[in-house]
C-alpha cells in the first residue's frame, strides 16, 4: 500500500492511476532515507506521547525505512511492518537484519483495506505514513486500525502537509511557477486515483481529526514536521530531487504543456549546466502532518 513516500500527495502514476510500488523500491528508500531527520523528529514526539509501547505496527511500511527508525526510537518494542507488496517486505526484513534488529522485527503481507486482523496481538502504537489515501474506504480502514489497537493504544496518521519545493519560483529557465503547475496537474491525477480505488464509494472530507473521532478514537494532537535542506544541498539530496522530478515528469506528462516538459528535460539533463545536477539553488523543503488518536 502506501509507503515511505514524499510530501503532499504521492506523485505516483505513469499516465494512469495504477501504482506498482515494488517497481518504486529504490525511489522509496532514497526518499525515506533523505527524510530521516523529519521522521526522527516525529518519532521523538510520539515517544513523548507514548513512551513504552510493546508492539508497534507500521501500516503501509514499504521497504521498512521508517519501521526500522521506529525500532531504533523504541528499543524495547517489537515492530511489525505491514504492506501489500512482498518485494517491499523482503527489503524491510533485509534492512532490519542489516541494522541488527531482526530478533524483534517481523512483517505481515496484507492490504490495508482488508484490515489488520492477522496481527497476533493488538498494537500499542500504530503508524500509518501516507498509506491511508491509497485505500478506497478510508473510514473503514481507519476503523480497522482502531480495532487492532490495544486499550490506550495510539494511532499516528501522517497525511497531508504541504507540497515539496526544490527550486525558486523563477529559476531562470522556462516560465516561472513550474512547481505550482505541477501541483495542479498532480491534484487532478490524485483525484482520479482516489476515484478508481476499490471501495471508494463515499468521498470523505480530509478532516482527519473528525475521522479519528468517528472511528472511536480520541484525537489528542496534531503536529507538522519540517524538512529544510537549504542550498547548496548534498549529493544525496540532489539525486533525490532529480528522481522526484523525473517521476513527476513521467507520471504527469499528459497534463503538462510543451514548454513545461521542455523545462523539465533541461532540469533533468546531466549535461546541462542549468539542470538540478549542477545548479547551486536546489533545495529540499517539505512539511508533513501527523494526527494522533488514542483508543479509550
Amino acid at each position: 500500500m502506501g509507503h515511505d513516500q514524499k510530501s503532499g500527495h504521492d506523485h505516483h502514476g505513469h499516465g494512469h492511476t495504477h501504482i506498482d510500488f515494488a517497481e518504486m523500491l529504490s525511489m522509496l528508500e532514497q526518499e525515506a532515507e533523505l527524510f530521516t531527520p523529519l521522521y526522527t523528529e516525529a518519532a521523538g514526539w510520539l515517544k513523548e506521547l507514548r513512551p513504552d509501547p510493546e508492539l508497534i505496527v507500521d501500516a503501509g511500511s514499504g521497504p521498512g525505512v521508517i519501521s526500522c527508525l521506529l525500532a531504533d526510537t523504541f528499543p524495547e518494542a517489537r515492530v511489525v511492518a505491514v504492506d501489500g507488496s512482498a518485494p517491499l517486505l523482503e527489503a524491510a526484513r533485509t534492512r532490519a537484519a542489516r541494522r541488527g534488529i531482526a530478533d524483534r522485527f517481523s512483517t505481515l503481507e496484507a492490504e490495508l483495506g482488508d484490515g489488520l486482523g492477522d496481527l497476533e496481538y493488538p498494537a500499542d502504537l500504530l503508524w500509518a505514513s501516507r498509506s491511508l489515501h491509497h485505500v478506497g474506504d478510508q473510514r473503514g480502514a481507519l476503523a480497522g486500525f482502531a480495532d487492532r489497537l490495544a486499550p490506550g493504544g495510539t494511532l499516528a496518521l501522517m497525511e497531508g502537509g504541504l507540497p515539496p519545493r526544490h527550486l525558486p519560483r523563477d529559476f531562470g529557465i522556462g516560465r516561472p511557477g513550474l512547481a505550482a503547475r505541477l501541483d495542479a496537474v498532480q491534484e487532478e491525477w490524485f483525484a482520479r486515483m482516489r476515484a478508481e480505488l476499490p471501495g471508494a464509494v463515499v468521498e470523505e472530507v480530509e478532516d482527519w481529526p473528525t475521522l479519528l473521532t468517528a472511528v472511536g478514537l480520541r484525537h489528542t494532537g496534531t503536529r507538522t514536521f519540517l524538512l529544510d535542506l537549504p542550498a547548496p544541498v548534498s549529493d544525496d539530496a540532489r539525486a533525490f530531487v532529480a528522481t522526484s522530478l523525473r517521476h513527476r515528469r513521467d507520471g504527469l506528462a499528459e497534463g503538462l504543456d510543451a514548454d513545461d516538459l521542455a523545462t523539465l528535460e533541461r532540469l533533468l539533463d546531466p549535461d546541462d549546466k542549468a539542470s538540478v545536477f549542477h545548479r547551486p539553488d536546489v533545495f529540499v523543503l517539505a512539511a508533513l502532518t501527523v494526527y494522533v488518536g488514542v483508543k479509550p
